[in-house]
C-alpha cells in the first residue's frame, strides 16, 4: 500500500516471489489506484519482474492479500506459484459484433488435461454474463473462476494485464493444465426461506405462477410467516435460488444458484427476477445477511479442507458488496480462508461480479466469494 503504485507493485511481486522454494510459474496481481495511467505503469513493472512466469492481473477498487483486504485505497497485491510442470496458457479475449450477436475470439484450444481457467474481465466492454453462461458449449465442463475488474474511476479506467501487455477492454485469463491440482469454492452466502416450489408459469424474467398459484401471492404468503428480523432482510434485498439438481430429494442452502429479485408486477401478480427460467424449474426464495454469509463461507471452506486436506495457496475473488459493507471489515473473507485452510498464500481483489461454478456449471454471481484453491503439488505465496 502506498502512493507510489509502481514501487508498491515491485514490492508486492518481489515479496510474493521470495516466498517460493522454486522458480515462479504463475504470477497474479491486482492494483487499486487513482490514476489509470499510473495503474498501467504499475502493471507493466509487475510484469517486467515475472521472468519466465505466466502473468495476469487487473485493476480493482480494492485488493486482498496477506490476510487482509484494502478497499478504495491505492494498493497492490501479488501472488506467485511454483506449479511443478503444469502447463499454463495465458489468453486475451475480444468480441466481434455480428448482425445478431457477439462472437468471442481468443480462446485457447481445450486439452484433455485442462483443469480450470482463471478469468478477469472488463464489465464495461466484455459480455461476461453471456460468455460465462454459455461457456459450456465451447469449454465443456471446464471450471471458470475469477471476477469482473473495476477501477476507482469506473468506465474507461479498467486495466487488464497479461504477459507484458496492457488491455483497456475485453478479458484476460490463464488456462491451467497438466500436473496441477486445483479446486473451487463458491460461497453465495444465502439462506432459504419458505418452501421449494416449481415454476408453473413464466414469461421472460417474470415468474407468473409458483406451484400453481400467482407468484406474488406465494411470496406474500412466505413473507407473512417470517419473523420481524427476516422481514427486514427481505426488505433489504430478496433473492431467489434456482435448484441446480432438479432430482434431489431436498433442496437446502448451497443447492441453489442465487439470483436477485428485481421487483414485482402487482397487476399480473408476478415477480421479476434476474434470470429467465423455464416452466418446471425448482426455486426457493432466499435472504442474505452478514451472519448467513459468514456461516456459509466457513462451512464450505471446512468441507473443502475435510475433502482435500492440506492446501498450498488460493486466489480469492470477493464481491465489492462484501468486505466492510457487509461484515464491517474488509478482512473477513481473507481471514476465513486463513482460519479454515491455514496460513497459506492468498491474494485477490474486490470484484464487480464473481465468476465460479455452481452445480457443475459456470455462472456470474453477486455478493459471492469465489475461491480457486491450489493443493498438494503446488507451492504458492
Amino acid at each position: 500500500m502506498g502512493s507510489d503504485l509502481v514501487t508498491a507493485a515491485e514490492t508486492a511481486v518481489r515479496r510474493a516471489l521470495s516466498g517460493l522454494t522454486g522458480p515462479a510459474d504463475l504470477i497474479c496481481f491486482f492494483i487499486c489506484g487513482d490514476d489509470p495511467d499510473e495503474v498501467s505503469r504499475a502493471g507493466l513493472r509487475a510484469m517486467n519482474l515475472a521472468g519466465g512466469a505466466s502473468v495476469i492481473g487487473c485493476s480493482a477498487t480494492g485488493v486482498i492479500g496477506d490476510g487482509q483486504g484494502i478497499e478504495v485505497t491505492p494498493s497492490v497485491s501479488a501472488w506467485a506459484a511454483s506449479l511443478n510442470g503444469a502447463r499454463l496458457t495465458t489468453f486475451a479475449l475480444d468480441t466481434l459484433r455480428t448482425e445478431d450477436r457477439f462472437v468471442v475470439v481468443g480462446l485457447p484450444e481445450r486439452g484433455s488435461d485442462d483443469h480450470a481457467a482463471i478469468l478477469l474481465a472488463d464489465p464495461y466492454s466484455f459480455p461476461t454474463d453471456g460468455f460465462v453462461e454459455r461457456s459450456g458449449e465451447v469449454l465443456g465442463d471446464l471450471p471458470l473462476i475469477g471476477g469482473l475488474a473495476n477501477a476507482l474511476q469506473g468506465r474507461g479506467a479498467v486495466r487488464l494485464f497479461a504477459d507484458g501487455n496492457v488491455y483497456t477492454e475485453g478479458a484476460v485469463g490463464v488456462l491451467l493444465s497438466g500436473p496441477v491440482k486445483v479446486s473451487t469454492v463458491v460461497s453465495q452466502g444465502c439462506r432459504p426461506i419458505g418452501p421449494t416450489m416449481a415454476v408453473t408459469g413464466a414469461e421472460d424474467n417474470l415468474l407468473l405462477e409458483l406451484a400453481g398459484q400467482p407468484a406474488l401471492a406465494r411470496l406474500e404468503e412466505i413473507v407473512s410467516a417470517l419473523d420481524e428480523d427476516d422481514r427486514d432482510l427481505v426488505a433489504s434485498g430478496l433473492q431467489i435460488g434456482v435448484a441446480m439438481d432438479e432430482y434431489a430429494e431436498r433442496h437446502e442452502r448451497g443447492d441453489f444458484l442465487i439470483r436477485g429479485v428485481l421487483g414485482i408486477d402487482p397487476e399480473r401478480e408476478a415477480v421479476a427476477i434476474g434470470d429467465v427460467l423455464e416452466i418446471g424449474r425448482t426455486v426457493r426464495f432466499q435472504v442474505r445477511d452478514a451472519a448467513t454469509a459468514d456461516e456459509d463461507l466457513y462451512e464450505l471452506l471446512d468441507a473443502h479442507r475435510e475433502e482435500f486436506g492440506t492446501v498450498d495457496g488460493a486466489l480469492l475473488f470477493s464481491c465489492n458488496g462484501r468486505g466492510s459493507a457487509m461484515f464491517g471489515s474488509a478482512d473477513h473473507d481473507a481471514i476465513a480462508i486463513r482460519d479454515t485452510l491455514g496460513p497459506i498464500g492468498v491474494a485477490g481483489f474486490f470484484a464487480a461480479g464473481e465468476v465460479g461454478p455452481v452445480g457443475g456449471q459456470n455462472h456470474v454471481h453477486g455478493f459471492t466469494a469465489s475461491v480457486l484453491v491450489f493443493s498438494s503439488q503446488t507451492s504458492a505465496d
